[in-house]
């Protein structure tokens, strides 16, 4: 019992330590305008993505109601509302992608990972999106993984890539 203790209380400073620096994000932008985007992106640089608990602390703070907070959040593709994993992999389905096999190399990163598009793999080490440019048509097929980018990929080097990131 005394271990369980020990245990949630580090949870709790955990969770109290965030909230703090999303309260501070708060004040620092409450009296610009237009404060819910960088607000938000604060939110999201500190979880990860976009927590309802969290924006219901936004919402209250910034008096907002929710619904404005879930358009914004769910209008722009940066911001999420599910958690995401450790790695992050676009692979990219524009004209120049998908006719030189981006959907070979997606069809083997979603086996591979053993995650659909969109997904989240069960270690969240690694979620899977499509995208529709990355504005790299000349490496054509191209995905990235955070901030790396993989060009001129074909389905059978994506095991070897994966393993850089494991």
């Amino acid at each position: 019992m005394e271990h369980q203790q020990n245990s949630s209380s580090v949870n709790v400073a955990e969770v109290d330590e965030k909230l703090l620096k999303v309260q501070s994000a708060i004040v620092q932008f409450k009296a610009i305008k237009g404060a819910l985007i960088p607000v938000l992106h604060e939110v999201q640089d500190i979880y990860g993505y976009l927590p309802e608990h969290v924006l219901q602390i936004v919402s209250t703070e910034l008096n907002l109601p929710m619904s404005e907070i879930y358009g914004v959040a769910s209008f722009y593709h940066f911001f999420s509302l599910t958690p995401k994993g450790e790695n992050v992999v676009h692979v990219c389905l524009g004209t120049a992608c998908y006719i030189k096999g981006a959907q070979a190399v997606l069809d083997r990163l979603s086996t591979e990972l053993n995650v659909p598009v969109q997904g989240t793999t069960a270690d969240n080490k690694f979620t899977l999106e499509a995208t529709r440019c990355l504005g790299a048509c000349g490496l054509a097929p191209v995905m990235t993984i955070g901030e790396k980018v993989h060009g001129r990929l074909v389905s059978n080097n994506i095991p070897k890539i994966l393993n850089e990131y494991k």
